[in-house]
């Protein structure tokens, strides 16, 4: 069974400001940017490679911003007035649901730059078209949300989202997937997904000068 992902996506400005200038990370506003695109290229580039994804859909605030993000064999749109990450998500499914009203859509964070494919297709298998979750590695957040055919996707991201997601009937899924566990928030987060091994745009990028040592 195939899986349509939706991508929400910040302006990269704006977003992960809590990686903003800490423990020696990007400080500048473009050096920030750069940091947020790569984590997001890193991210979409495995999950278009992942056995399993029919489509990967960005959706953001801004999407000329993020127009670059298409070489890499994604879709980008707007958020065409929603509000929110899960409205972002709402505005994403109503796109592919017009396509394909059967299939399955799920939600992937776009901040999983050391993501394997393997690691996304053994969740979709997992799932087996069931809607599922996997939670990040804290346990409480949610890093991939997976709709049933058919069915509502049904987004509930925030704080406590992989409770959330729990409460309205989703299956936590079981697979370790240490690699789709790893979302970034901090710069704690970063260097665990370093050790994990990051993509190649932001191992690229943290050997810049962007970044202070």
């Amino acid at each position: 069974m195939v899986v349509d992902l939706i991508v929400p996506l910040k302006p990269p400005h704006a977003g992960k400001s809590r990686l903003r200038g800490a423990l020696g990370y990007p400080t500048g506003a473009g050096c920030h940017a750069a940091l947020v695109l790569a984590l997001a290229a890193d991210t979409l580039r495995a999950a278009v490679a992942a056995s399993g994804v029919r489509r990967v859909l960005v959706v953001g605030t801004d999407p000329e911003v993020l127009g670059e993000l298409r070489d890499l064999g994604v879709e980008v749109t707007g958020e065409n007035g929603a509000r929110g990450l899960n409205g972002a998500l709402r505005s994403g499914e109503l796109l592919l649901r017009a396509d394909d009203p059967a299939g399955v859509v799920g939600a992937l964070q776009a901040d999983l730059p050391a993501l394997r494919p393997s690691e996304l297709a053994a969740a979709l298998a997992e799932a087996a078209g069931h809607r599922a979750f996997t939670a990040d590695r804290q346990g409480t957040g949610t890093t991939l949300l997976l709709s049933a055919p058919g069915r509502p996707l049904n987004p509930h991201f925030g704080n406590g989202s992989a409770l959330a997601h729990t409460h309205s009937g989703a299956h936590p899924l079981g697979l370790s997937a240490p690699s789709l566990r790893s979302d970034v928030d901090t710069p704690e987060d970063l260097e665990h997904a370093r050790l994990l091994g990051l993509g190649p745009r932001t191992t690229a990028l943290l050997d810049t000068a962007c970044v202070l040592r």
